[in-house]
């Protein structure tokens, strides 16, 4: 069962070391009492923080770091790079003109991470 996501939302980085928290651009719309997410809120070191260590040796940092241990995988400070938003989304659910993000949209790193929910920042009451 997909779960809107909001503010205090945990994510993991499949090439981060740490989860980090999502931060959802300022909406009139709150879910949970929290400033709910839509797919648009993907924008580095606003929206999406840093997960730790990165490890991906596409990242130009842990490649050059990696080089100078001759090889030896060295993990660097991560820096996301989301370009482009979340997917997919819930295409029957806008909220201020984008698809709300829900806890089973994934966001892509241009180092070759995929950016996913540990926790969706609100939890609804699951017994029946």
């Amino acid at each position: 069962m997909a779960i809107q996501t909001c503010m205090g939302a945990m994510m993991n980085c499949t090439m981060g070391l740490a989860p980090s928290s999502l931060v959802p651009t300022p909406k009139p719309v709150l879910t949970s009492n929290m400033v709910a997410a839509n797919i648009l809120d993907h924008v580095p070191m606003m929206n999406v923080m840093p997960f730790g260590m990165c490890t991906s040796v596409a990242n130009p940092t842990v490649a050059a770091a990696t080089a100078a241990a001759f090889g030896v995988l060295t993990p660097m400070p991560c820096v996301p790079a989301t370009p482009a938003p979340w997917v997919p989304g819930a295409p029957t659910v806008l909220l201020c003109g984008a698809p709300a993000l829900n806890n089973s949209s994934k966001l892509m790193c241009i180092w070759g991470g995929t950016i996913g929910f540990i926790t969706p920042g609100q939890f609804t009451n699951m017994i029946p």
